[in-house]
């Protein structure tokens, strides 16, 4: 099991970094267009719009772990383990609930887009946006999975953090 996650992390990264490349490429084709041609394509700022969006929330639900997120930790560090347990998954719960309310309004906004285009390809902007809507439902299984450890006693929130963690209890850095 843990292969086969790992195979679809790395199918992830794959997909990530292939639309990167073509983000490359597209702006390439862009800035050569303009400055060696004199002959400016619309298409590629629509391409490179769109992809560098994709590449964001792929990116955020699939590529990045954890640990990666930027955190505001200060306080964070400054406690027990047992506290910053109860930190994680408090912040966990918030997460999941800011999510999953925000779910329907943000899917009726995205479905909305089906009546629009965009202006230079005329893809409708539903399919342009719908990763957003990918990006929050693995944020909510993702972050849910967290809260059912905490809950079961697998209280392994997140793992190390920074650096900082690494002191111990009683030490001084």
């Amino acid at each position: 099991m843990k292969k086969m996650f790992q195979g679809l992390r790395h199918a992830a990264d794959g997909v990530a970094a292939a639309m990167l490349f073509a983000l490359f490429m597209v702006f390439m084709v862009q800035i050569a267009a303009r400055y060696l041609f004199n002959v400016p394509m619309g298409w590629t700022v629509e391409v490179c719009l769109t992809l560098w969006l994709w590449i964001v929330f792929w990116g955020g639900a699939f590529c990045l772990r954890p640990a990666d997120h930027i955190r505001f930790d200060v306080l964070y560090l400054s406690v027990n383990r047992p506290t910053q347990r109860i930190f994680g998954a408090i912040s966990a719960v918030m997460i999941v609930a800011a999510f999953a309310v925000a779910f329907l309004p943000t899917f009726d906004y995205v479905s909305f887009y089906k009546i629009k285009r965009s202006n230079t390809l005329g893809i409708r902007l539903h399919h342009v946006f719908s990763i957003y809507l990918l990006f929050m439902v693995v944020v909510i299984v993702r972050y849910s999975g967290v809260v059912l450890n905490f809950l079961r006693g697998k209280e392994e929130v997140e793992g190390r953090i920074s650096a900082y963690a690494d002191h111990d209890e009683g030490s001084v850095m």
